[in-house]
Order: C-alpha cells, then sequence, then structure tokens
C-alpha cells in the first residue's frame, strides 16, 4: 500500500448513534484491535433526536447533544475520520475506497451509514430555503432562516419528523402550515385514534394541518422558495419549507459490491450482510423482527441502531449475540411526550385507557388477543410496564386494560 492508504481491524461506516455506539461496545467487549470510524459529517458523533426538538427549538446547545466528549474517543483508541465517506468497497480485497480517494484495508466492517432525507422530485424542490431535519448542518441553516426572519414555514409530511418541527416553529412564532399526503397524520406508526388526537392539538395551537393533499410543484423567485402550490392550484406562501418524507437508505457501495436486500441489505441475526466480514445496523438493516411476526423490515430508531452495533460488536469479539429487541420510539410535541413501544402494524384492536381530554392516555393495539404495541401519551408507567406485555405477547382482556386504575404490570401476573 503506499503512505496515503489506511488500515484499520474495525472500519466502521457512519458517526451516527449505531457508529458510535459500535465503538463504545467494541471496548467494553474486549476488542483490542485498531477502530476506525468513517463519518461523512465535520462532527463527532451527537444525538440526531434533538435537532428537530431541543435543538431547533434551542434549549439545547450543540455540545449538550454529543454522545460523548472528544477526550473519550482518544481514550477509547477510536480514530475519527471525519468529513469523508466510503464511495465504494472490494469484499474479497476488504479493501474501501474513500472520497478523498484514498483506500482503507479492513478486517470487520460495520456499516452504519444511516440514509438520506427522501428530497422531493417535483419543480422546485432544489430552491433555497428547502430545508431537511436531519443533520446539524441542515438545522443550522434552518434556524439561519430564522433568525433572519423567516415567518411563514410549509411542513410537507405528517410523521414524527414534521409533526415536530411544526410544533417548535409555532413556539418560534412561525405561521405553519402541514400537508400530509396521506388522510391522517402518523398513518404509518399510529391508530386512527391517535393521529386524529394529534390532528387536532395541533390545529389548537395554530398549525393549519391538511391532510389527503398533494404537492404540485415549489415556486420561488431568484432562486429562492417563495410558495407551496398544491395539485388543486393553491398557492400557499412559503418563507421556508421543510421537507419530512422519509429517508433513502444509504448503502450503494454495499449493493455495488454484491450485497443482497432490496429496502436497504438484508442481515442475519448477528447483523451480517451476505458479504464477508460486513455487518449492517441501524435504520438500513432489513431484518427479520420477532415483533413483526417475522416480516423482514428496516426499523429507523434510535433502539435499533443502539442494539444492533451491540449484537455486531458482540458477534465480532465472539460473544454469542442475536438481536431480538422490542422497537421503541419516542416524540415530543408541545407538552405531550409520546412513547410508543411495540409495532402496531396489523392490529385489530385498540383500546384505549385513560382520557384524552386529560392529555395523558395510551393506545394499547392487540392483535389475536396479544398485546403488540401501546402508544403512551405522557403515561410513563404505561410505557414501562406496557413493555413488559408487549415482550410476553401477553393475552388480556380488552376490559381489563382499558381499566386506568388497574397498573399494567399487575394484568401481567
Amino acid at each position: 500500500m503506499s503512505e496515503t492508504d489506511l488500515a484499520a481491524d474495525v472500519v466502521i461506516v457512519g458517526a451516527g448513534h449505531g457508529g458510535a455506539q459500535a465503538g463504545i461496545a467494541l471496548r467494553q467487549n474486549g476488542f483490542a484491535g485498531t477502530i476506525m470510524v468513517v463519518g461523512r459529517e465535520p462532527e463527532l458523533p451527537y444525538e440526531r433526536p434533538p435537532l428537530s426538538k431541543e435543538y431547533l427549538a434551542r434549549d439545547k446547545t450543540f455540545d449538550r447533544i454529543m454522545i460523548r466528549p472528544e477526550a473519550f474517543w482518544a481514550d477509547k483508541a477510536v480514530t475519527m475520520l471525519l468529513g469523508t465517506e466510503v464511495t465504494a468497497l472490494d469484499a474479497a480485497a476488504h479493501v474501501a475506497t474513500l472520497s478523498d480517494g484514498r483506500s482503507l484495508k479492513y478486517g470487520h466492517m460495520i456499516w452504519a451509514a444511516g440514509g438520506d432525507p427522501r428530497k422531493l422530485t417535483c419543480e422546485g424542490a432544489d430552491l433555497a430555503g428547502v430545508h431537511a431535519v436531519r443533520t446539524r448542518a441542515d438545522v443550522d441553516r434552518l434556524m439561519g432562516e430564522l433568525d433572519a426572519g423567516a415567518s411563514r414555514a410549509v411542513v410537507i409530511g405528517g410523521g414524527y419528523i414534521g409533526l415536530e418541527a411544526a410544533a417548535v416553529l409555532t413556539k418560534l412564532d412561525c405561521h405553519v402550515t402541514l400537508l400530509e399526503a396521506l388522510p391522517r397524520v402518523l398513518a404509518r406508526v399510529a391508530g386512527e385514534a391517535l393521529s386524529a388526537f394529534y390532528e387536532a392539538d395541533h390545529r389548537a395551537h395554530g398549525v393549519d394541518l391538511r391532510t389527503g393533499v398533494a404537492v404540485d410543484c415549489l415556486v420561488g423567485e431568484g432562486g429562492k422558495v417563495t410558495g407551496v402550490k398544491l395539485v388543486d392550484g393553491t398557492v400557499l406562501p412559503a418563507d421556508l419549507v421543510i421537507v419530512g418524507i422519509g429517508i433513502i437508505p444509504c448503502v450503494e457501495p454495499l449493493r455495488a459490491a454484491g450485497a443482497e436486500g432490496a429496502n436497504g441489505v438484508n442481515v442475519d441475526a448477528q447483523c451480517r450482510t451476505s458479504l464477508p466480514d460486513v455487518y449492517a445496523i441501524g435504520d438500513l438493516a432489513a431484518h427479520a423482527n420477532a415483533f413483526a411476526d417475522g416480516a423482514v423490515i428496516r426499523l429507523e430508531s434510535v433502539q435499533n441502531a443502539n442494539d444492533m452495533a451491540t449484537v455486531a460488536a458482540k458477534t465480532i469479539c465472539g460473544v454469542e449475540a442475536a438481536y431480538h429487541a422490542v422497537p421503541w420510539f419516542w416524540s415530543n410535541q408541545y407538552d405531550l411526550k409520546l412513547q410508543p413501544v411495540g409495532l402496531s402494524t396489523g392490529h385489530d384492536t385498540v383500546v384505549t385507557r385513560g382520557d384524552p381530554a386529560t392529555r395523558s392516555f395510551s393506545a394499547i393495539y392487540l392483535k389475536a388477543g396479544k398485546v403488540i404495541a401501546l402508544d403512551c401519551v405522557n403515561m410513563v408507567k404505561d410505557y414501562v410496564q406496557g413493555r413488559k406485555l408487549v415482550e410476553a405477547g401477553a393475552v388480556i382482556a380488552p376490559e381489563k386494560l382499558a381499566d386506568a386504575s388497574t397498573p399494567l404490570k399487575e394484568l401481567a401476573q
């Protein structure tokens, strides 16, 4: 190799939650070899969820969302190669090509590159003032426009990111219009009652929330967005636009090297891809999930990234491990803390526990009599105790679940 080439016993591609946890878990499990983390962004690993919440709201500065301080990585002998990315892979030779042209030899690789925000494909999608909420740089640009006087925002997408951003922008005295193409917000992750609750709450806070609407194009002047045109011809004025319509898994180098997978890249229970000594974790890893009846799915959550990272690290260290973790998420909007646990897809019964009018309640999802998921709104105890019901696949009568005076932990006995 030339003097510009690099090598490490384990190369971790991606410096997000999964990549950081992989490095930590390797050392925790006794790995003594060299570790290098390749990160596309210039920053050390930081938490992503606060970007659309506390960081955008300026309730937390960047130093408070870093996963570990800089000294930690030096102390653990984890080398950070930031501001670059892997562009190609020779799986047989165990060599990666970096965006700066250098080659990187690896013994094992953990691919934790996450995903890129899905972009609009309509005219005007590339205008200035159109934002994603995926990286610190994304949010810094957004905050810069707010500081410059932007006060009319259109948010496209009614998932967690869109709703969280809408809540923060409303707090910052923006006029917010939120557009969702499907008939309801959170349609892919929550039941109809919870969607209706959140729609009503956003409207009560002044958000012009519209469902079942489609965007025709974005309009602008001088290269800057000035509005969003709907298919019915309506033009919504906008100083800025936030697009939150999902991600595209960053797996092209893996796929080009022959890794199997249609939606992301396929992994087994130890997070191994079909490529030799290459693992994949987090948002991009398609895996058979026990809490989705064994269906092969991707999970976009910090929990999934961290748990998969630990499994991959243990496997590399020769410690027996397999991925089997209950999915959980969280979302902060206004004074509402939503804590989903489990996967509600395919449910046939929904039990409401508590009174939504009190802003503290849970929606419990059952399938064939089994508890498969909960959406807990300002109900931390239900979330903690309900998780055990999901893990056990507990069969409990709906009327008992609905009785909020009885703790869920008592029903599990």
